[in-house]
């Protein structure tokens, strides 16, 4: 691909892209590519994702605690997700309680107050626009997206289009707070007080030692924009990856500190997780930001006293609207909210209410010739690493067994695979449900059970049954997405009026899977919970509200004042 660059431990290529405005020195890219391989692997990097699975000798990814990069005495082994006959892809630190003791004294050596603060090294703000400016340059750079696509598809396989977009809302998002916008997510405003010399003046403010906990689906996108803004802010984060990817972010890092970061920013832990709850609760963590499943999430607030934000599970909805039209779009739009990135999203479209305006047109049978398209070759299918087969189809099987209730189309084990038996293969499954059948008391739960696999509920709505439709969407339990597919804006209203899914899509466009790059991506409804890729969510997320009333001058005039 870029026979133009060096072999790796040669003499490499430097290439200057980008001349700092606050120093002389050029920031430099250098790339460098093994002979045997087309991958481009950058001179920090430690590992070709392109190779993993092909060694007896895995790669061993390491902890980052207090600025060094370590090791812990067990590992756990991570088996390749697409074949269970090669080699594992890496390995990482099996962290015990007992080795915990680093990351402790790092964090407890955080103050209250942060690291930085508007008011205690505010060149810092300064200093993270620019890491934030050299990082996204890099990753906006051909050689560098292509390595972080191929880290991405080594270990959550999805498409390349789906991977490669990751790394672009990746890149967009640390463009965005390039220069003097990471300073002004930390703006202050002020009000005049009740005299001469008095003003009030409201501060965004660190909670110092903080956690993330971050999944496995989007193994750079997630954890680089809650990771950026808890530094942003003036905080001190140890970083819980998801054991199946971490090794995506230990390369990030190893970009970050490339890139001007000091490695004692950020504690990289590997672990299992009672012992990051161990970590957590023993510093304490003033803030843990949590994204995964509502088990474990609940797990943590009860752990934490409720200092946790969430980006749990969504159940998410479509709700496709009684005016017809663009058809073919809105089944390619539905197929690709429910299966890409083999339906491992928390926006992913989980139940779909069609209007039955739509059955003369054919969106079913679109619907399901488009999931029919998808294959192991190009990853539009491919392992589901948090659900086995089997309770896949169980739960199909469940919902099928419902009166009135069908298998559209899937509900199979994919053949030809070689996907390890503790990951999930199956194909893309729609399961018919009838309304009235759904609303059942004794049923809705079934029908509204998140599944993160290949997989939705479906069914149909008419004019007369549009508030039980309402009703279910009220009757769910996590409200991030949802979609209304329609341009009529007496309908579209009526949707958005009784619903409150914190990021819905309306229109004939509507989709469930959007990135947060343009706007808030988050839950609402819940006080615990959070958004990420916006000033509006860093702000929420990693910092709090701290007043100053600023009251200096006593007037000359002032007497004895009277005892109240």
């Amino acid at each position: 691909m870029l026979s133009h660059l060096a072999t790796k431990g040669s003499p490499r290529l430097q290439q200057s892209f980008l001349t700092s405005t606050s120093t002389t020195a050029s920031y430099i890219v250098r790339a460098a590519m093994s002979s045997s391989s087309a991958m481009a692997v950058p001179n920090w990097a430690t590992v070709d994702p392109t190779k993993m699975g092909t060694s007896a000798e895995p790669y061993a990814v390491s902890n980052l605690v207090a600025g060094k990069w370590t090791k812990a005495q067990n590992t756990m082994t991570i088996p390749h997700p697409m074949d269970k006959e090669m080699h594992p892809i890496f390995t990482i630190p099996d962290t015990q309680v007992s080795e915990l003791g680093p990351f402790l004294d790092s964090l407890k050596k955080v103050p209250k107050s942060g690291v930085h603060n508007p008011l205690k090294n505010p060149e810092r703000y300064v200093q993270y626009g620019e890491i934030s400016r050299k990082a996204g340059a890099a990753l906006s750079t051909p050689e560098i997206a292509e390595y972080f696509t191929q880290c991405i598809m080594a270990c959550v396989p999805k498409s390349h289009a789906q991977a490669a977009g990751e790394v672009r809302v990746t890149a967009a998002f640390l463009n965005n707070f390039a220069g003097d916008n990471v300073r002004r997510l930390a703006k202050s405003f002020g009000v005049p007080g009740d005299h001469y010399g008095q003003m009030s003046v409201g501060h965004r403010w660190p909670y110092g030692p903080v956690a993330l906990v971050t999944p496995f689906n989007f193994p750079l996108e997630i954890p680089v924009l809650q990771l950026m803004g808890a530094l942003f802010m003036g905080n001190k984060p140890v970083l819980k990856p998801s054991e199946q990817v971490s090794f995506v972010m230990e390369q990030f890092l190893r970009l970050l500190v490339d890139c001007g970061m000091d490695p004692n920013d950020v504690d990289f832990l590997n672990c299992k997780g009672p012992v990051a709850q161990e970590l957590i609760t023993g510093v304490p963590v003033r803030v843990t930001q949590f994204t995964g499943s509502s088990r474990v999430a609940e797990l943590l607030l009860k752990a934490t006293g409720g200092k946790v934000k969430i980006e749990d599970a969504g159940f998410d909805w479509k709700v496709i609207g009684p005016d017809v039209g663009d058809v073919d779009y809105v089944a390619w739009q539905c197929d690709q909210d429910a299966y890409a990135s083999i339906g491992q999203k928390c926006s992913a479209q989980s139940i779909c209410f069609i209007h039955e305006n739509w059955k003369e047109v054919g969106l079913l049978e679109k619907m399901q010739a488009k999931a029919a398209q998808r294959k192991l070759d190009d990853f539009t299918v491919g392992p589901v690493l948090t659900v086995t087969t089997q309770q896949i189809l169980d739960h199909t099987n469940k919902l099928a067994s419902l009166p009135g209730a069908k298998v559209l189309w899937g509900g199979k084990e994919l053949t030809g695979h070689k996907i390890p038996e503790i990951y999930g293969a199956v194909e893309p499954t729609a399961v018919f449900v009838p309304l009235e059948e759904m609303m059942k008391k004794e049923n809705f739960d079934t029908c509204v059970n998140e599944i993160f696999a290949p997989f939705q509920v479906i069914t149909y709505y008419n004019d007369d049954n549009l508030d039980l439709v309402l009703q279910a969407l009220e009757g769910m339990s996590h409200h991030l997405t949802a979609a209304c597919v329609s341009n009529d804006p007496v309908f579209q209203s009526k949707i958005l009026a009784n619903t409150v899914n914190g990021t819905t899509y309306a229109g004939r466009r509507a989709r469930t899977t959007g990135a947060p790059q343009n706007h808030w991506f988050g839950p609402a409804g819940d006080p615990r919970g959070c958004g990420i890729g916006t000033p509006e969510a860093i702000q929420l997320v990693w910092s709090c509200h701290r007043e100053i009333i600023h009251d200096s001058f006593v007037p000359s005039t002032w007497t004895d004042g009277p005892q109240s």
